[in-house]
Order: C-alpha cells, then structure tokens, then sequence
C-alpha cells in the first residue's frame, strides 16, 4: 500500500492540473419524439439538467435544412421550411425500418408531396432525392439529428459527450429499433441503451417518489399523446428484495396499448386544410391555395399556433401576411369548429388505453391514478374524452408532460454509466410484440408416407420482461438445417396495424457444421442443437450463439493411494500443481441446466429454456451484462469436492481386499464397483456456424455504413469550415471599422506620429476595399493573413495606447504598497530589543527591496516623461506588477512570521524575604521541567522553519501551546492524504 499512495496522488494532481478533468464521463439522454427532440445531461457537479440550444430553448425542433452548400437544423430549419419547403425535412420518424411499400411511406408523402421520395432498391426502403448529388436516407438525416444534438450537449456540458441513452417509442419493432442504433453509428454515438418513451418516463416518475414506494403494488397508468402517436402504459410500482442492493424500488411495465398514427399533427393537417378551404372562399386570388407548397408550409405553421391557442381560448383569429401573391389572410376559428374537425380522432382515443389493459390483464379498479404526459394531451376535447374512457372524475397532470422521457433517460445514463453512482431503481421492461422459432421436420407416418410438421415454439410471450436470455434446444436432428424467427400472434393488432407493422419475418438461420460434429463425437450421446438467445436492454433480439452438446462417459482412472494424494496436494499448495483445468479439457455435466420437455410433448420439439447467465442474475438489472461465454466451460468444483471422500473410502477398501482375495474373486468385486459407483460424465461442445439471412427490413452493409459515416462528416466539416469562415470574415470586418474609427480618438492620435497614421489609414482603406470587391467570397485563409497583416500593423499603437491606460492603476498602487511598506518597517525597528521577533538580516532585506523599489520607480518614470508618447515605453506594466508583488511577498512573509511568534516568558518579581522558599521553588520547578527529546525538537523547527513561514490558508487560529503546534503540522500530511483519498473516491 506504501507504494500505490503515491502513484494515487501523482494520479489526482495530475486530473488537478488537466483542463478537463472530467472530459470523458459525462453522459446524455435523447427522447427522440416525432416533432420535438429533448437533451438532458449529467456531468460531475451537475445534476439532471435539460440541454438548451443555441436560441435558449428546452426543446428543439426535429428538423434538417438541407441546401447545395448549406445545413440548418431546428429552429433555423423550420425558418426555411416557410420559404422552401422541398429542402426541409421533418417526421423522419415514421420512415425508419419501413420499407417503400409500408402504408406509412404513402401517407408521409401525402402530407409532404414536396419531397420526391425514391425506392431503394438494393434494400427495398426509401431515401430523399433533392438531385443527384443530394440524396439521403432518413437513417442517414436521424444520424444528423443525433451529431447536431450531441453537438448541443458538448456545448452546454463544456466536454466531450459520447455516451448515450436514446428514446424510441413503445412500437418500435425490431427493424425500427435497429435503424435508430445504425443512425446512432453513423453520428458517432456510443448508445448505453434505446429506452422506450413510456419506461423512461415512468422511471422520472419513479424516481423523484421513491419515499412513497413500498411493498404494497400500485398500479399507475401514464397516457402520452405526443405529436405523432398516443401510447398508453399500465406500470406497478413496489419495492422488492434483490441480492446485490437489498430491498429496492422497481417498476414493471404490465400492459401497453398505442396508435401509432394518433397525435397532434393529424390534428395539426386538418386544421391546416380547413384554413386553406377558408382562404379558397374568401376568393381573393383565382389560384388553389392548396396547389401552393410554400402557401401550404405557411399554413401548417399557423395551424400549429392555432392549435396551442384554442386549448385555451374558445376561438382565435388566424392570420398570415403575404401568404399567396402578396395578398393576406385572416379568418377567426372556434374551438367547436376545430373539434368538428376531427371527431374519428377523438374517437380513436380510448383505444389505446383499452389495449393496455387487456394485455396487463387488469381493470380500471385496479389503477390508481391515470397521468397525462405528451403535448397533445393538452387539446380539451382529448381530456375530455379520455376521462369518460377511465371512469375518472379528474386524470393526473404531477409530471412534466414535456421533458420527463429526457429526465428518465437521462437517470438511466447515469446509472449505466460507470462514472456515476445512483440509487438503484430496477426496471423491468415488456416486449410488446412476441416473437416465436418455428422450424420443419420430415415425419414418417405408420404407413410409409412421409409429410412434413412445422413446429412453433415461443421464445418471448407477449409482455415478456426484458433484458433476458433464452436457451432453445433442438433434440433430433444430425445434420444441417435451418430454423426461423418470427413474431408470435399478433392477433391483438388490427389490420391496418398490421399492414403498418411490416414483414412478420424476421430472420432465416441456416446452420452449418452440424453433421461433422455428429461425425467426430459418434461414440458419444447427443443433448440436441442449443441455439442461446437475448433480448437485450434496448429490446433487440440477438442470437448469440448455436453449439451441437455431446456427453460422454469418462474412465476412471486407477486410484491413488491415500499417500500419494495427501503428496499432491502439499506439493500443489507449493506451486508444485494447479486446480485451473486446462483449455481443451472437458467438463462434468451440470445436469440443472438441461429443463426436461413437458409431458406429452413431441421429442422432436425444441426445449425451451432460460439462459444460466439469467438464472444468475435478475432481469430487472439496469445494467445487464454480457453472457458468459465459458462458464459452461469449467468444471463442476464442487461436485468433484464432495466425491472425494466416497472415492478414498472406495481406494482403502481396495486395498485390504486385494490381499486376501483371489484373481476371480477381485474380478467380481470390481463389476460390483462399477456397477455400483455412478458413472462420471463430461460434456462436449461443438461450436455451429450461423448464417443469418434478414426477411424484415435489410441491414445496410459494414461498406454502406462507413459512406453514410463519411457523408455524414464531410457535411460536418463543411459546416465547421463556414462557421470558421464566417467567424474570420466578421472579425475582418469588425477590425478595419474599429480601427478607422480609433484613428480619430485623442488617446490614439496622441501615440501615432503623422506618418504612421497615414499609413494605417491607407492599409485600412485599401483592406476595406478589397473586402467590397473579393473578400466576401474569399476562402478562409486569405482572411486569416489579411486579418493578420493589418494587426501586425497596429499592434505598435495598441500597445502604446494599452500601456498608458494601465499606468495611473498600477502606480498608485505601488506607491500604496511603498507606503505601507515603510511604515510597518518602521514598527518593527521599534520593537523593544527583549520583545523583537525579527532578525537584523530580515529587516535588512526588506529595507533593502523598498528602497530599490522606489528608486527604480523615480528613475524610470523620470525617464519615461523625456520620451514622446509616439516612441516605444520604458516604463511597462508588467515591470510595476512585478515590482508589487516582490514587495508583497517581504511584507507577508515578516506578517505571517509575526502571527506564529510566541511571546518570550518574562521572569517573575523576587521576593526578598524569603529566600528560602525561592531555592526551594527554583528546585521543585527544575524538577518538573520536562526536557523534550530531540526528534520532538526537530520536529518543532521543521514545521515552522525561519526561511518559510506557514501559508494563510493554515493561519486562521493563533496556536495557543507548543505541543498544538506540532500536533497540527504532523497531521498535515495525512489529512491531505485522506482529503486526496476522499477527492479520488469521490471523482471516480
């Protein structure tokens, strides 16, 4: 430990002395909502705290400007939206993980018919075409979104932010999900987890009531009607024992039911269309307001502020100016005329809350409170509905309908992350959809006819809790086959849903390899085709890995004598062996691991069955780690330790009965052993090669990935290069105006001779100039050496004039310090020679630099008024500030020694009548007298040594003994000790 203290000091000094200390621990949260996007952040120091843009704003816009040699996103984007429409994108959303035939891309194209949406045909999705350099797959202008809102993290964090938690709805199936990861990729994100919407806003919820969760299950329903879809969520909430952290809170998701075409923005469209209908009748122009994209981008905007106004007036007066050929629009609309709009909308309200209770398999008597959460809940007519649905007389609105999927995200992060330490709250997510293996056999009937059964075995059942693994096993077959993957019934999902939903196909897995591990292990048994399977913490279904498992019986080998095994094991405690089994050995059978098939089943079906890994651990780990890959691998320790007496009681008893025992007497003995000892077993795993074949929506390959990547960074750097431009050109232009107008300010002119203006002026002039004709379209380094050319020019004056300004200041004060000086000199001469605590070489010292100090300062700012004001200063600045603060540091340095001086014992008064009670008293006091020994004396010196008095940091309390004196300076290095250890446990 002496030797690893100092490495962790050296360590934390050096953090001390970083710029960044923290740079590399600071995690985010994204909920990626459909019109809106929150960023919260969690850094050392900082708690939970929302991310705001570069306008001040919580929320920003998800949107991306997209021009020849411009990009803009936001706010800045949906400026532009207004204008020209064709380069802005928004609702990316809704095309993610879809491919050109799904309904949603026919409608997106409907509400956005300015957009030329083209099939890819490589992988059967779509992607914008703006021309044929311009073309972008909404993956490809997601991961934008995320590099911009990254962006906006590592602003407001002031540090690198590369890890992540991301929102995405409830819905998300699995090609979804997985193209928010491959957007993530291509940003450079590093994603901790995808947390759906509605978990982490349980999880805030969750969170910030901890005290009012106990044993007892409550059962909470949260509505979020965001911008572009409605979910409903049944979570129960109740603490609950667990091995690791003790009792602790936890919320399970029980029942989820959602629309995922039902939100404000269909709102938003017909009241845009109505708007559009209203200014067709007042007949102003002879065009169809609705043939115009740009007229139409203009009133989708106005319909949103419409939209947010009516939740809270009864009516409102729209208005546009110049919203088609200069001529204006204004209409009043009503709150009843805007629900008259959308009356199926308000109809399809319930559904999603009927879904989440007939998939959580509870009633509306069993929830306590229904909470509102989303931006669209806000509309009146919604709330209405909604209370009528859930029998309620009021719904709950305690939670920040807006930011507390951000805020939950961002809990998540911080307890992922492994620079952060938070109260552990478990999480216990549902797959909404269920997912099922289904494979084919050749049967042979009683007859001879051979047929073919499909099988189906569900591997994750609607609702099923995840993370997790599971374990399918394939007892009867020897040679290569294939199985798929798909989702289960999803019978709950109405045809529209369903049409919406995609391909129900998810992956085809052709094995190879297994006919030759049946070839090479035919002298042992089969235990079937194990195929591991896990669900992860962002609901992607992984197949890990697939291995052919053998068992085989192992030999015995003769036994040892107790000698010789009691020989061993010293030598092994030596070093002389080992008890960590070799690489290539196999392993003893854990027979807890193989679940037997239920009764009445066909052999020929696959066992399903957890994972051990998830036996060992809780689903509900918020971090899950990875599945380990060789525990199958090692031997049983214990079972070999509780055979081992059985087998030296077997090895005695050999042993007497060999002496006395003929040949076929101890053939006999040993069939009786073998038949009588259990048989030891190993198993044998052969690992299955796996090709996956993708049925739903087709990966973009590694190649694929890598151009986006690059695409995506060269827009980057072309962003970075114009604001690094635009940067440089306004410093350029701010410059020649300042300066020029400087020229004429008395304090300028005053320093500059006639010919140095002249020339300054004329530079200055023909700089202006050449900005007018070329410098607004020059590149970046033209304006970086135009820039510094012109403050090569004036950095003369510049300093002559900065010098002048500082002077009155810092001479006043070194004529304040001189002052103060001398007269605390002349104190400390007075200082009775008894009671004097400095020296004469201290005094000396000091004396001395006061007077090279003042005549230093007498001759240079004599010299200094010979010079003109044009020429180069002899008195400078930073020559006073270093005067002043040699000064400074004598004067604290007899201070500081003056605060630690003790004062002399002066000798008591003799009385002269009793001089024999003096020697007695002068005896018993040199009895009593205690002489310090010498370590403690140099103990003494050292902590206050003449040459370094204490700092003041340690000279707030007068030491009032010796003995304090020396306790407090020994302690000082363990207490910075412990307060180094503290600050490191504490940063890390």
């Amino acid at each position: 430990m002496r030797e690893k203290l100092p490495l962790w000091v050296l360590f934390c000094l050096a953090l001390a002395h970083l710029p960044s200390p923290t740079a590399s621990v600071a995690v985010m949260s994204v909920d990626l909502g459909s019109e809106w996007m929150k960023i919260a952040i969690v850094k050392p120091g900082v708690p939970m705290e929302i991310v705001l843009n570069k306008e001040s704003r919580r929320k920003t816009p998800v949107a991306v400007c997209l021009k020849e040699n411009e990009r803009l996103f936001g706010d800045g984007a949906l400026g532009v939206s207004v204008k020209n429409p064709k380069v802005v994108y928004r609702y990316i959303q809704n095309l993610l993980g879809k491919t050109a035939e799904n309904p949603q891309v026919a409608q997106y194209q409907k509400h956005f018919p300015e957009h030329q949406i083209v099939k890819d045909e490589k992988r059967g999705t779509v992607y914008f075409k703006y021309s044929e350099e311009m073309q972008y797959s909404p993956v490809e202008i997601l991961g934008m979104v995320l590099n911009y809102s990254s962006g906006l993290a590592q602003d407001f964090a002031e540090q690198p932010i590369k890890d992540a938690v991301i929102t995405v709805p409830a819905f998300f199936n699995q090609a979804e999900r997985r193209a928010v990861l491959q957007a993530a990729q291509m940003a450079g994100l590093k994603v901790l987890q995808l947390i759906n919407d509605n978990t982490a806003v349980a999880l805030n919820y969750g969170v910030f009531r901890r005290k009012d969760i106990n044993s007892t299950a409550q059962n909470v329903m949260f509505y979020d009607m965001g911008s572009g879809s409605t979910t409903a969520t049944v979570v129960t909430y109740q603490t609950v024992k667990t091995k690791e952290s003790g009792t602790q809170p936890q919320l399970q998701i029980r029942g989820v039911g959602f629309d995922r075409t039902l939100g404000g923005f269909e709102m938003e469209l017909r009241l845009r269309d109505h708007l559009a209908k209203l200014f067709n009748e007042q007949k102003k122009s002879t065009k169809d307001v609705r043939e115009n994209l740009r007229a139409m981008a203009k009133l989708l905007k106005e319909a949103q502020r419409l939209k947010t106004v009516l939740s809270a007036n009864a009516e409102h007066v729209a208005q546009i100016e110049g919203l088609m050929d200069d001529i204006d629009f204004k209409a009043k609309v009503t709150r009843a005329e805007f629900e008259a709009l959308c009356p199926d909308l308000f109809e399809r309200v319930p559904g999603p809350v009927q879904q989440a209770l007939a998939s959580s398999e509870m009633s509306m008597d069993e929830i306590e409170q229904v909470i509102l959460v989303g931006g669209a809940t806000r509309v009146p007519k919604v709330q209405e509905v909604l209370l009528k649905a859930v029998g309620r007389e009021e719904l709950a609105k305690n939670i920040n309908a807006d930011e507390a999927a951000a805020m939950g995200a961002v809990y998540q992060a911080a307890a992922l992350s492994k620079a952060f330490k938070v109260k552990p709250f478990l999480v216990r997510d549902a797959a909404v959809f269920p997912v099922q293996v289904e494979f084919s056999r050749e049967t042979e009937e009683e007859d001879g006819v051979k047929g073919v059964k499909h099988n189906k075995r569900i591997l994750f059942q609607r609702m099923a809790p995840y993370p997790q693994r599971k374990v399918i096993t394939f007892n009867r077959y020897n040679d290569d086959f294939d199985f798929y993957i798909n989702y289960g019934d999803l019978s709950f999902l109405s045809q529209d849903d369903l049409k919406m939903f995609g391909s129900q196909n998810l992956t085809t897995v052709k094995l190879s390899g297994v006919g030759n591990s049946f070839k090479k292990n035919s002298d042992a048994e089969s235990k079937g085709i194990k195929a591991h399977f896990n669900m992860d913490e962002s609901g992607v279904l992984i197949l890990d890995r697939v291995e052919s498992v053998f068992e085989t019986i192992v030999e015995e080998k003769e036994e040892e004598s107790t000698l010789t095994k009691l020989g061993n094991t010293i030598s092994s405690l030596f070093g002389g062996g080992s008890s960590e089994p070799s690489a290539n050995v196999t392993e003893p059978v854990q027979d807890e691991e193989e679940v037997p098939p239920e009764s009445g089943k066909d052999q020929d079906e696959p066992v399903e069955k957890p994972d051990e890994s998830a036996k060992e651990k809780p689903d509900t780990e918020e971090k899950t780690e990875e599945e380990p890959q060789t525990e199958e691998k090692k031997p049983d320790k214990e079972g070999s330790d509780k055979e081992q007496p059985e087998e030296e009681k077997e090895a005695e008893k050999a042993e007497k009965t060999d002496e006395v025992k003929t040949n076929g007497a101890q053939e006999e003995e040993k069939e009786a052993e073998k038949k009588a000892k259990p048989q030891k077993k190993s198993k044998i795993s052969v690992d299955i090669g796996v090709d996956l074949e993708v049925n739903d929506v087709l990966d973009p390959s590694l190649e694929d990935i890598v151009a986006s990547r690059k695409k995506l960074q060269d827009l980057t750097n072309r962003d970075l290069e114009k604001q690094e431009r635009e940067k440089t050109l306004n410093s350029l232009e701010a410059f020649i105006f300042e300066t020029q107008d400087k020229l004429y300010q008395d304090e300028y002119q005053a320093v500059v001779t006639e010919e140095e203006k002249e020339d300054i002026s004329a530079k200055l002039s023909a700089a202006s100039s050449w900005m007018d004709e070329e410098g607004y379209t020059a590149g970046t380094k033209e304006l970086k050496e135009k820039l510094s050319e012109l403050k090569k020019l004036c950095k003369a004056m510049f300093f002559r004039v900065e010098e002048r300004k500082k002077w009155p200041d810092r001479l006043a004060a070194l004529d304040s310090m001189l002052n103060h000086s001398t007269i605390f000199l002349k104190s400390a001469k007075m200082i009775p020679e008894d009671d004097q605590i400095f020296t004469e070489v201290e005094l000396k010292t000091l004396e001395k630099v006061i007077n090279e100090t003042t005549d230093w300062k007498n001759e240079t700012v004599a010299e200094q008024e010979k010079r003109s004001p044009t020429e180069k200063p002899v008195l400078l600045s930073k020559e006073i500030e270093a005067k002043l603060s040699l000064l400074d540091r004598e004067v604290n340095y007899l201070l500081n020694k003056a605060k630690f001086a003790k004062p002399k014992p002066k000798p008591k008064p003799k009385d002269k009548n009793s001089t024999s009670t003096e020697s007695n008293k002068t005896s018993s006091a040199d009895s009593e007298k205690v002489i310090p020994p010498k370590n403690e004396t140099e103990g003494v010196e050292e902590a206050i040594p003449a040459e370094e008095p204490p700092t003041e940091e340690n000279t707030n309390e007068e030491p009032e003994t010796e003995q304090k004196v020396v306790e407090e300076t020994e302690g000082t290095e363990t207490s910075d000790k412990s307060n180094s250890e503290d600050h490191i446990s504490d940063e890390l």
